[in-house]
């Protein structure tokens, strides 16, 4: 029986209130995939003219020997 997978998840919000550039996107997104992470979701919050990246990736061994909850 196999194990199930296990995620580590990471988010960024970029751009301001003039917009976000799309090389400043393509750049997280390029930084991100070398680092293993596959991006999940990408919004805009409400009228705020920035971008928000949810992404994931397997969680490590080292990243389980991590507490569960930030700041513990």
């Amino acid at each position: 029986m196999s194990e199930t997978p296990q995620w580590e998840y990471r988010v960024l919000t970029i751009g301001g209130t003039f917009g976000t550039k799309d090389e400043q996107i393509e750049a997280a997104l390029n930084d991100w995939g070398l680092e293993g992470w596959d991006a999940i979701h990408v919004y805009t919050p409400s009228q705020s003219g920035k971008v928000t990246i949810v992404a994931k990736r397997p969680l490590s061994a080292s990243a389980r020997r991590r507490s569960a909850w930030p700041g513990q």
